[in-house]
């Protein structure tokens, strides 16, 4: 009788205990501080409003390339928080006249949030503000992008992110719309 008693009790504690982490997980509280924070909200806010860009867009690519961290580099030489490849910054520091460019300079947050906020502006503008198209090509590279649309006979209004042939871009451009869509659940002002 007294373990059945005990069981009851651990029972009892255990199904408490779960419903108090789901609830603590899914508060707005633990959510915006944990699972989707938005660090330099302001030069992103100031930098898409620059480049005609959904800010929520724009800290979801954030997020899904560097979770924030301003010095992340990826194995490939992508570096900072939108995650340039060293080429493509050097591309944008000439189309937008920024004097004496280094690659130092896009672990500073303002820089890397500029070049990578333009650098997604010229990607909306190539593929008609289609957010599908854009993130496939900031992933996967417009030149594969644009032979897929040959390829597969896709046009600019493309919106089926299961068709995408790499995986990795595949994934990361759900991830990038899930994202968007919880930033602006979290932080529509």
């Amino acid at each position: 009788m007294r373990i059945l008693t005990w069981m009851k009790v651990w029972i009892f504690g255990l199904l408490l205990l779960t419903i108090c982490a789901y609830l603590g997980y899914s508060s707005e509280w633990f959510q915006k501080k944990f699972i989707y924070p938005f660090p330099h909200q302001d030069l992103v806010m100031q930098y898409a409003v620059k480049n005609d860009l959904d800010p929520y867009l724009v800290a979801a690519v954030i997020r899904t390339e560097s979770k924030f961290v301003n010095q992340a580099r990826s194995p490939k030489g992508a570096t900072g928080l939108m995650q340039m490849m060293p080429e493509t910054a050097k591309w944008v520091a000439e189309q937008t006249d920024y004097p004496n460019f280094s690659l130092t300079d896009l672990e500073d947050p303002e820089v890397n949030i500029r070049f990578g906020t333009w650098y997604l502006a010229s990607l909306r503008k190539e593929f008609n503000n289609n957010d599908v198209l854009v993130l496939a090509a900031y992933n996967g590279g417009r030149g594969n992008v644009n032979q897929w649309m040959r390829q597969y006979g896709w046009t600019m209004s493309f919106k089926d992110a299961n068709q995408i042939p790499f995986q990795e871009t595949r994934e990361y451009v759900g991830k990038v719309l899930r994202s968007k869509q919880r930033y602006k659940e979290l932080y529509l002002l």
